[in-house]
């Protein structure tokens, strides 16, 4: 698995720029001229997917992975209704808390919200879970699991999962784009380590985050559930900070975005409670 990150990280920063290179001429042709608009850290973040996706069935070669039964996903019957009570248990506490941050004057609505780009927000809502949970959810913790316990396995794929959402540099680091632009954006991820009490925070959610869809995905043995997580954390999230604008910082209760602070991390601990419930219901009535 190290082997695999590295060189997915390495094969990212070298397509970066080329996939930034392809863009601008296809905009400057007149074909898809929003391209012109991304940054080239945008595709930096791209390039280290497609890198991943690229890599992947060799390293499923290697680890002589041969099926879904390998990873310990079997087929789910009831894929709609998880897909589904997913998207709900994680979308449901975010927004009842984004309600609640506007009443407390935490955050107030935009005066012209641009309704345009917050609904752009739903095809990322839709395609990032569909990458990111047969990556993680998936492969990682189905690797995992045949030399951990549930536990240890959840707590190292969570942790991963965590790590490799924090390779992200500010945007507008890179103005002038070389060959070499990929490993200069990486470097610039590491700047957030400057403020250590603010990535811990952060580290943290996205640890929780990562054990809740870890937990939904063993207890039904499918993807389905922690898809519509995903999604729904997504969705109502980003879809807020499109509309809304942050009027203070109140640590430790939250910080500069709905990742940091404790308010987060306890909606995130409410919709693993509320998942639990869901789960012994179901199983009880499948039963």
């Amino acid at each position: 698995m190290l082997a695999y990150f590295a060189a997915t990280i390495l094969l990212g920063a070298l397509i970066a720029p080329l996939l930034y290179w392809a863009a601008q001429a296809l905009a400057a042709r007149g074909i898809f001229p929003a391209l012109a608009s991304f940054e080239f850290d945008s595709f930096f973040h791209r390039a280290l997917i497609f890198s991943a996706l690229a890599l992947l069935w060799p390293f499923l070669r290697w680890l002589k992975v041969k099926g879904r039964r390998d990873l310990g996903l079997a087929p789910n019957e009831h894929w709609l209704r998880d897909l589904a009570i997913g998207f709900l248990l994680s979308a449901g506490p975010v927004l009842l808390c984004e309600i609640f941050l506007v009443q407390r004057g935490v955050y107030s609505m935009k005066p012209s919200p641009p309704w345009a780009d917050a609904f752009l927000i739903v095809p990322t809502a839709l395609v990032v879970p569909l990458i990111e949970e047969p990556l993680f959810r998936g492969l990682f913790l189905g690797v995992l699991l045949r030399g951990l316990r549930m536990w240890p396995a959840s707590l190292l794929s969570a942790a991963i999962f965590s790590i490799v959402h924090f390779l992200k540099s500010p945007d507008e680091t890179v103005s002038v784009v070389h060959w070499y632009s990929g490993f200069v954006s990486l470097s610039h991820s590491f700047v957030q380590f400057r403020q250590p009490m603010l990535v811990l925070a952060g580290f943290t959610t996205l640890f929780v985050i990562g054990v809740v869809l870890a937990h939904a995905r063993l207890q039904t043995k499918s993807l389905w559930a922690p898809i519509g997580l995903h999604a729904g954390w997504i969705l109502a999230s980003m879809f807020f900070g499109k509309i809304a604008r942050r009027e203070v910082t109140a640590l430790p209760w939250l910080g500069n975005s709905l990742l940091i602070g404790l308010v987060p991390l306890a909606v995130c601990l409410l919709s693993w409670v509320l998942l639990r419930t869901w789960l012994k219901y179901a199983d009880a009535r499948d039963a």
